[in-house]
């Protein structure tokens, strides 16, 4: 499966846009995400292992927040996910 990773996070990727892991479930999938980019970890989980409430990510077209399984989500090969930090700032008038 393919996996879009944002602009600020390409550094841990080794400058890669997409990445390609294998997994049954989104978890699988992050599991072997930071395992082959281990730096990633970090900004996208808390210690405790929970995906950081700042990180957004789409199955296809889906907020994983709002699927059924959620984290545990089924996925298949063609399935791709992307993930999107939220962007805080603006201006208070």
């Amino acid at each position: 499966m393919n996996i879009h990773i944002p602009t600020p996070l390409r550094t841990y990727t080794g400058g890669l846009e997409t990445v390609s892991v294998d997994g049954a479930t989104v978890n699988a999938v992050f599991q072997q995400l930071t395992a082959s980019y281990p730096e990633l970890k970090q900004h996208l989980f808390t210690n405790e292992g929970k995906l950081r409430s700042f990180v957004n990510v789409y199955l296809n077209d889906d907020d994983i927040r709002y699927l059924d399984g959620k984290e545990a989500t089924t996925v298949k090969d063609s399935d791709e996910l992307t993930i999107i930090p939220s962007i805080a700032g603006g201006k208070n008038c």
